[in-house]
């Protein structure tokens, strides 16, 4: 057992050794502060919470109760609503949490396609232009009929007059929007008039963008006619892996609904540790989240400019690339030379530059592409721009990524001068002061 233990050791230093090394631009990722990580790491783990603050199933509830107060209250300030449930566990299960409430299954749901940059809790059971099972969440867990808002490939968003003739001849119960490639905010307020016609509720997945919402940035969705905003809280907001459900609804009906899709229907224990760490996340974002989410959008402006002017293309060079933490590449143009999506993940990861291959729209449909190697990788800024980086570090980064794919060097050579860089950048930044460094590993004897 011993030899057991030393090894899962071995392998969680050597896994912060890495990214101590490397250059993370996964966009569903950050990096949480040390306060946080303390948080998280505490008796709250082990108990149990079932139910709301104050009506718990659970005794010795006394102090998470409060800590879970807090989180509510924060919440509540931070994103400017009137309810705020920090009880789901993830994303997903906020997802689920607000299908619950708002449909039935059999029920119409219209949001945009996976290859457009749906996340896969809004998908179907089977896909509609191949004949793989995509097993998503909306259809395969809750049994929602998924039909499709028209995507435009040139603008990377929803087309409004299409898809107001979708709306109208499917009549949903629930328009849904957000998603995982997420470059511009979605035309909410121009297609709540017509989802309202046909008494559609409207629901924004805000995982990806949460954060810069919060802090002001990016969209109003709940101000511009959606019911309810879910997300995970881990992307652009820098917390803990979690979930978060808000409205701004004044109706007491609707948040009870809502409470009760939580738990009993989708939670038990919601993970009270995770909680804490929220809680103090949130404290950071009300006191550094406009300077963070205010750097993010300028990092990822320079980071996708760098890279078109390195010969990487870019998606929506006539629209400034993006408004979100998001930059999206088509490298199809390095298909004859390098390869395609999988190909330049595996080649830059060799670099310690972290980044995922991705769908384009026209992917499967046009380009017989899966996701296996598609045609696209995603790039996101809000990890490094937590650790530091501003707008002159993001052209470095371009240049890193330009010497494995288009110089082809040696990705082990590209590797050393990655480590060297990151050296500058080891603390986390936009949150209150601490010591340990930002992968440290932290060993308890």
């Amino acid at each position: 057992m011993s030899n057991t233990l030393k090894k899962i050791r071995d392998l969680l230093i050597e896994h912060h050794h890495t990214f101590e090394n490397a250059i993370p631009l996964i966009a569903s990722e950050n990096v949480t502060s040390i306060q946080c990580r303390e948080a998280c790491n505490t008796d709250l783990s082990h108990r149990y919470a079932e139910g709301w603050p104050g009506e718990r199933v659970y005794a010795g509830c006394e102090w998470l109760d409060q800590i879970e107060e807090i989180a509510i209250d924060l919440a509540k300030k931070y994103f400017r609503v009137n309810f705020a449930d920090v009880r789901p566990i993830s994303g997903v299960v906020a997802n689920l949490t607000a299908y619950t409430a708002y449909t039935e299954p059999g029920d119409v749901m219209c949001c945009m396609p996976i290859p457009s940059g749906g996340h896969i809790s809004h998908g179907p059971k089977y896909g509609r232009v191949s004949r793989n099972l995509i097993n998503g969440t909306a259809g395969a867990v809750h049994g929602l009929d998924v039909q499709y808002l028209n995507f435009n490939w040139d603008e990377m968003n929803i087309d409004v007059e299409k898809s107001i003739s979708i709306i109208r001849e499917f009549k949903p119960k629930l328009l849904l929007f957000g998603g995982s490639v997420f470059l511009f905010p979605h035309p909410v307020k121009e297609l709540s008039e017509v989802a309202h016609e046909v008494g559609a509720k409207i629901m924004y997945d805000g995982a990806h963008v949460l954060g810069l919402i919060g802090s002001g940035y990016f969209q109003d969705p709940l101000r511009e006619g959606a019911n309810v905003m879910t997300g995970s809280t881990h992307k652009t907001f820098p917390g803990p892996q979690h979930g978060i459900i808000l409205s701004d609804t004044k109706g007491n009906e609707e948040i009870e609904l809502l409470k009760k899709c939580a738990f009993p229907a989708m939670l038990s224990n919601h993970h009270l540790h995770n909680v804490a760490g929220l809680a103090v996340t949130l404290a950071e974002m009300m006191e550094f989240g406009k300077d963070y989410h205010n750097q993010v959008i300028k990092n990822a402006k320079a980071f996708a400019q760098a890279l078109y002017e390195r010969g990487f293309k870019v998606l929506c060079e006539h629209k400034g690339f993006t408004e979100s933490h998001q930059v999206v590449a088509d490298i199809s143009n390095f298909e004859s030379t390098f390869g395609l999506g999988g190909d330049i993940e595996k080649a830059l990861e060799k670099a310690n530059i972290i980044i995922n291959r991705n769908l384009l729209p026209w992917d499967i449909v046009r380009d017989h592409r899966n996701y296996m190697n598609p045609g696209g990788i995603r790039l996101g800024v809000s990890e490094v721009t937590r650790l530091g980086m501003k707008e002159k570090d993001m052209e470095v980064v371009a240049d890193l990524m330009k010497n494995v794919v288009v110089d082809r060097k040696n990705p082990e050579e590209v590797k050393i001068n990655v480590a060297e860089f990151r050296k500058a950048f080891q603390k986390v930044h936009y949150c209150f002061p601490a010591k340990t460094k930002a992968y440290e590993f932290i060993s308890f004897k």
